[in-house]
Formats: structure tokens, C-alpha cells, sequence
């Protein structure tokens, strides 16, 4: 009986993305610029680390992960450092469909290929 109550548990674990392990190097150096901005802007506010983690409701340590550009840290530490430093408004502007170029250029491909069947 424990051993199914364990496997049980086991089973019903939800299962840890591989996303964090198998970054393109791109995503990497932006990650890792972003904690180090987050970690220039928290000094020059003259915030400690432990200030500073206390604000965001994290430990010190998962506050130096994302300094360091963890990319384990869940993205709401990062929003809740964007906040603090009054930077928040620029988080949903990163995949603004309006600014979207890749998508835009692939719809007008899309609309001149049905154009062109249709003749």
C-alpha cells in the first residue's frame, strides 16, 4: 500500500520543462544582460540584496540567480524586479503583435500566394 500511495505521488509530479537546459545562446546573453541590468539598476538605488529580495517576497539566493540570468527563474521575479525598478511597462511590449515583423512579413506572403491561386 505505501509503495502506491508513493508512486501515486511520483506520477502526479508535474514534470520539470528541458526549455531551461537547452537554451539557443541568444536567449542565454539576453538573460544574462537582463539580471545584470536588474542587478546595476537594484546598486544604484543603494538597495542590498536582501532588501531588495525581501521586496520582491524572494530569497536571497533565487534574487543572485536572477541577477546572474538563471534561466530557472520563474518569469514573475523577473517582472516583480522590472517592477521595483519602475521598468514593468515595457514587459508586454516584448511580443507586441503590432511589432511583430516576422509574422507580419509571413501574412503578406500568405495573402499574395492566395491572391495569386485565385487568378
Amino acid at each position: 500500500m505505501r509503495f502506491i500511495a508513493i508512486l501515486d505521488i511520483i506520477l502526479s509530479m508535474p514534470r520539470r520543462s528541458t526549455a531551461a537546459e537547452m537554451l539557443p545562446s541568444p536567449v542565454e546573453r539576453s538573460l544574462k544582460s537582463l539580471g545584470e541590468n536588474l542587478r546595476i539598476a537594484r546598486k544604484r538605488r543603494g538597495e542590498t540584496m536582501r532588501s531588495f529580495a525581501e521586496r520582491m517576497q524572494v530569497s536571497v539566493p533565487t534574487l543572485r540567480k536572477m541577477e546572474n540570468g538563471d534561466s530557472t527563474v520563474s518569469i514573475s521575479v523577473y517582472a516583480m524586479a522590472l517592477w521595483l525598478v519602475g521598468r514593468v511597462q515595457f514587459l508586454a511590449a516584448i511580443a507586441d503583435p503590432a511589432a511583430d515583423e516576422n509574422a507580419l512579413a509571413l501574412e503578406l506572403r500568405n495573402l499574395s500566394a492566395k491572391g495569386a491561386a485565385r487568378r
